[in-house]
């Protein structure tokens, strides 16, 4: 139930994340269920750490409400071996969390960025406001100042045609009313005026002879037509108010989208095509550096004599100023082009290192969600135990804030490992490594009978440091 009510709580999240995606576009129910089919695959890993936590937390809670767990301590059964058989369970869980990490949530995560893809570039339905220019029709802007809701007529319509992009506001149609009307394949808009008049203006081109030089020069005149209806039904084609999926293709390459075997692959893929960049910009930074003279042969390097060193400086200084100028321009140039060049290596190196990243987390990903679930085993099991408070009460707020614990910890790991402040494998196993002492510490506390959350205790310490603080006369 706890995993169900968790699931519940994340689709909604996911919901109102892409409510101004999903309003309007008139998606048929069968698309809505399938994205949500998948989104709730999506947001299992979010979903399962929280429902173990909240059912260990209120399993053991009602156990320690109950004196259930009194009784069996009573009967000399350890907290450990209480916990045993859900360990095990716990451990199924974990292996299974990774097998869907690895097998189902990247189809998921494929099939679900493939529906969003194609219901972000499906448009809202047709909806035309009064008074006010409705440019949702490709070619086309419809103005109404008048609608009739429940008879679905039009009154007062303008209608310009901007298919002819050399004369966008040339042909305007307008019309006392009229009547809107959309096919059932969502392809055809059917338009149907009365009593209205259509005005056409565009510019023909023509050519007059310029003199007696046999040169003929071109102009354009004006042509106007208007034209007078009675009835008139336009038949104007839509696009885009399908809802069609985007290609998968387009997205495959996605690290999101790859199992184990397939990160591994283009991880060794990856760091192989950037080895070779990294060569390739020490070649050139040497070459760019070093200026190499051609190979000579052995017989012209036997004719050449030897020559004396000499200093460079002193050999710029015996120049003009003329060619002092253009030596430094030249070197300058030649200084920034090569600064050019390596800098576009090192972006490519960059974007690499950033693909590797990626993939480098996925890969910890799929192990951490599993060890995750063991974590919070341990977290709630215990604590549950030392509360023993059952239900749905105080095993929510403490579940819901141990989460969102969980939560800022992973986020902010997994952004310092992806922007390489951190190594991928400290950013993503942060929160872990944070949790875990805790999970540890709660399980020593609740076998040795601990009062950690004991108000009683609290109390009674604080009363101990103030009649202390009393006798030193510190306080009164």
């Amino acid at each position: 139930m706890t995993f169900f009510i968790a699931m519940f709580i994340l689709v909604m999240q996911f919901l109102w994340r892409y409510v101004d995606d999903l309003v309007g576009k008139g998606l048929e129910w069968n698309v809505l269920l399938e994205l949500l089919f998948y989104a709730s695959l999506q947001v299992v890993p979010m979903a399962l750490p929280l429902a173990i936590l909240l059912a260990s937390l209120m399993t053991f809670g009602n156990l320690g409400e109950n004196y259930e767990l009194t009784a069996l301590k009573s009967a000399g059964v350890s907290l450990t071996r209480i916990m045993m058989p859900l360990i095990v369970l716990t451990v199924i869980i974990s292996i299974l969390a990774y097998a869907f990490s690895n097998n189902v949530l990247p189809v998921a995560n494929l099939k679900l960025v493939s529906i969003l893809h194609g219901v972000k570039e499906t448009r809202l339905e047709l909806d035309l406001k009064e008074g006010v220019f409705y440019p949702g029709v490709d070619g086309f802007s419809i103005k109404v100042e008048e609608k009739d809701r429940e008879t679905n007529l039009l009154k007062d319509v303008m209608i310009y045609d901007h298919r002819d992009k050399q004369a966008a506001n040339s042909n305007v149609t307008l019309a006392d009313s009229g009547k809107l009307q959309v096919s059932p394949d969502k392809k055809n808009l059917l338009l149907t005026l009365f009593n209205g008049v259509r005005y056409d203006e565009r510019m023909m081109p023509f050519q007059v002879n310029n003199g007696g030089g046999g040169r003929r020069q071109s102009r354009e005149s004006s042509m106007h037509r208007k034209d007078v209806f009675g009835e008139q039904i336009a038949i104007i084609q839509l696009q885009g108010f399908d809802f069609s999926k985007s290609d998968e293709n387009l997205f495959k390459g996605s690290d999101k989208m790859k199992n184990l075997n397939q990160l591994t692959h283009d991880l060794d893929s990856i760091r192989a095509g950037r080895k070779v960049l990294v060569t390739l910009l020490d070649e050139r930074a040497s070459h760019l550096y070093f200026t190499r003279m051609p190979e000579m042969k052995d017989e012209r390097l036997a004719i050449i004599e030897k020559s004396e060193s000499f200093n460079l400086d002193s050999l710029y200084n015996t120049l003009d100023n003329d060619r002092k100028i253009m030596v430094v321009q030249s070197a300058l140039r030649t200084a920034r082009d090569h600064k050019s060049v390596i800098e576009n290596q090192l972006k490519y190196i960059e974007v690499e290192d950033v693909s590797i990243r990626r993939h480098q987390m996925e890969i910890h990903r799929k192990f951490t969600l599993s060890f995750a679930c063991l974590i919070f085993f341990f977290i709630g099991a215990p604590l549950g135990a030392i509360i023993r408070k059952g239900g749905l009460g105080m095993p929510v707020v403490i579940s819901v804030f141990f989460f969102i614990i969980y939560y800022i910890i992973d986020t902010m790991g997994g952004k310092f490992a992806r922007e390489g402040v951190w190594e991928v494998y400290q950013g993503m196993w942060l929160s872990s490594v944070v949790l875990l002492p805790v999970g540890i510490f709660l399980t020593y506390k609740s076998a040795h009978d601990s009062t950690l959350l004991n108000a009683d205790v609290y109390f009674s310490y604080l009363h101990k440091i103030r009649d202390f603080l009393a006798k030193k006369g510190i306080v009164k």
